[in-house]
């Protein structure tokens, strides 16, 4: 038996057993990666736009708040409705750090607004800017999150033309103020 033959043949073949077995990790890692980023921006834009539909329902009670027989109730089933708390808990799993920390601070916000609409705060009170502001300067700070973890862009609210992004600058009624 020539032994050089077999052992040419045994290191052939577990050479090729091993780069197929690389290349397959490599190629199942890769796929991986794409899911969890197409899981992220799926959340991330699921997240904001449950943000807006609640905040666009807390605007209407805001709005006419006779129109509902209780505004707290109202305002708690405006959160509730959004669907913003199971995406929250996705937002948290699915994440990075900094997104989920921008996307704490946002809904941390946007229950500061809930709570101001349930005391009855209307759209030109100042209990409402007092919690609008801030909501729109953390919406902002989320998306810029976002932007930089997904593209790793920033955006500054000078592409817009603005100098803030709580929207103060352009909001007739603080300038009034």
């Amino acid at each position: 038996m020539d032994w050089g033959t077999l052992v040419a043949t045994v290191s052939g073949g577990s050479i090729a057993i091993a780069g197929t077995v690389l290349a397959d990790f490599l190629s199942h890692r890769r796929e991986s990666g794409q899911g969890l980023g197409e899981r992220r921006r799926a959340v991330y834009i699921e997240f904001i736009g449950a943000a807006e539909a609640c905040h666009a329902q807390l605007r209407r009670i805001a709005q006419f708040p006779g129109s509902v027989p209780d505004l707290d109730e109202a305002a708690r089933a405006a959160l509730g409705d959004s669907g913003i708390n199971e995406v929250r808990e996705r937002l948290f799993i699915d994440a990075d750090t900094t997104v989920a920390s921008a996307g704490q601070a946002m809904y941390q916000r946007l229950r500061g607004l809930q709570r101001a609409v349930a005391a009855g705060a209307e759209p030109s009170s100042a209990a409402f800017h007092d919690a609008y502001h801030p909501y729109i300067g953390a919406v902002w700070a989320y998306r810029v999150a976002v932007r930089e973890e997904l593209e790793g862009q920033s955006l500054t609210p000078r592409a817009f033309g603005w100098s803030r992004w709580d929207g103060k600058d352009r909001c007739p009624q603080c300038e009034a103020a």
